[in-house]
C-alpha cells in the first residue's frame, strides 16, 4: 500500500491551519504570537495563510510559544496506539540547497516530546540549529558518509556507524564532512514546559 507524500503546499496549509487553531484556542492574537515566537507579524499571516514554506527554526519558535511540539504542527492527525510512517510518506521539513532533506519520521507525545528524524545532507550542506528548550536531548547516528557535529563551537566528526548525545538546549550544527552524502538518523528529547 503506497500513501502519497504530501505536496509542500498541502503541507504547508495544514501547519498554517493548525498553527491558527492553537492560537485561536489560547486566545492569542496574531501580534501577541508573533511577538512570543520572536516572528514577524507578516510571517506569521504567511504561515497561517499557508502561503509560506516555514523553516524548521519558525516552526519550533512557533511550536515553542503555542506549548506545543513540532510534530503536534506538522504530523497528520493520529488514531490509536500505533503510528505508522509509510517510506516516503514523512513531512520533509528541512530542504539544502543542494537537494539533502530532514524528514521527521516519527514521534511520540508522553508529556515530553520525542521526535525521529532522517537526514540526508550533500557536500557543502550544513544545518545551524538554535538551541532548543531547557534539558533537551539529542540523539545522532551517521548511517552512511561523514557528518561533522558541531556543539557549542567543539566539532566532532562521525563516520559510519558513529553515535553521539550532546545538550540540544545548546547552539549546535550539522554538516557534511567529505565528498559524499550523508545520512544520519536523529532523535530529539523535549521535556515538558
Amino acid at each position: 500500500m503506497s500513501v502519497p507524500v504530501p505536496e509542500p503546499d498541502a503541507l504547508s496549509a495544514a501547519i498554517g491551519a493548525r498553527v491558527r487553531d492553537a492560537r485561536i484556542r489560547r486566545s492569542l492574537t496574531l501580534d501577541q504570537l508573533a511577538e512570543s515566537a520572536s516572528l514577524s507579524r507578516r510571517m506569521l499571516v504567511n504561515v497561517e495563510q499557508g502561503s509560506a514554506n516555514p523553516s524548521v527554526a519558525t516552526l519550533l519558535r512557533l511550536a515553542q510559544a503555542l506549548g506545543l511540539g513540532l510534530p503536534e504542527l506538522v504530523e497528520p492527525p493520529r488514531t490509536g496506539d500505533v503510528t505508522v510512517t509509510l517510506s516516503g510518506t514523512a513531512p520533509v521539513l528541512w530542504r539544502g540547497e543542494a537537494g539533502g532533506t530532514a524528514a521527521l519520521v516519527a514521534s511520540a507525545k508522553t508529556p515530553d516530546v520525542l521526535e525521529l528524524w532522517t537526514w540526508t545532507m550533500r557536500p557543502g550542506e550544513s544545518r545551524e540549529s538554535d538551541a532548543h528548550p531547557a534539558g533537551a536531548r539529542e540523539l545522532v547516528h551517521v548511517v552512511s558518509g561523514a557528518l561533522a557535529l558541531v556543539v557549542d563551537g567543539d566539532t566532532q566528526v562521525l563516520g559510519v556507524g558513529d553515535a553521539a548525545s550532546f545538550p540540544g538546549d545548546r547552539p549546535h550544527a550539522y554538516r557534511a564532512a567529505g565528498d559524499e552524502p550523508v545520512t544520519f538518523t536523529l532523535t530529539v528529547f523535549e521535556p515538558a514546559p
